[in-house]
């Protein structure tokens, strides 16, 4: 299973085996080591998957069945920062749409996608539980409320220092 994913990656996987050891015996071992994982990893790409399987004798095929229906789980790696555009009702009315037209411009990404240098990912979210303060959003665990697209450039400078 040594490939270059997992060499560069030696001090994580260690963490993530410690973590397996101190939760070996629990019930639902599964779901709480792949939220671990992948806040180690950013996301269970194979070799992570792989390593799980073989820690906790969890066969392969029903790690991979679990990361690919629960929607928090991801497979592909994402930016060092997250951007949320809330597309729900009040937002969308409120202009979200323009807010996330001007950051897939900004970022020259498409939604869904994260630029070349992993610096952002581009997500479209529903709604956020922030109609009053529509349309928002959220890098990472910041809230942009009543946003206006104009003020995308210069929000966007302050994550990519």
């Amino acid at each position: 299973m040594q490939n270059e994913f997992v060499e560069a990656r030696k001090s994580e996987f260690e963490e993530l085996k410690q973590y397996i050891d101190t939760v070996k015996n629990s019930q639902g071992i599964l779901m709480q080591t792949l939220q671990k994982a992948q806040d180690i990893f950013g996301y269970l790409p194979l070799e992570v998957q792989q390593f799980i399987s073989d820690e906790t004798n969890i066969p392969l095929a029903d790690i991979y069945g679990v990361v690919t229906f629960y929607t928090q789980f991801t497979v592909e790696e994402k930016g060092k920062h997250k951007i949320g555009v809330c597309l729900g009702t009040a937002c969308y009315v409120k202009g979200s749409q323009e807010i996330m037209d001007k950051l897939s411009e900004e970022l020259n990404i498409k939604v869904g996608a994260t630029t070349d240098d992993k610096m952002f990912t581009l997500e479209a979210t529903r709604c956020l539980g922030c109609c009053g303060l529509a349309p928002v959003m959220i890098i990472d665990e910041d809230v942009y409320p009543k946003m206006e697209a104009k003020s995308v450039p210069e929000i966007l400078k302050k994550y990519s220092n």
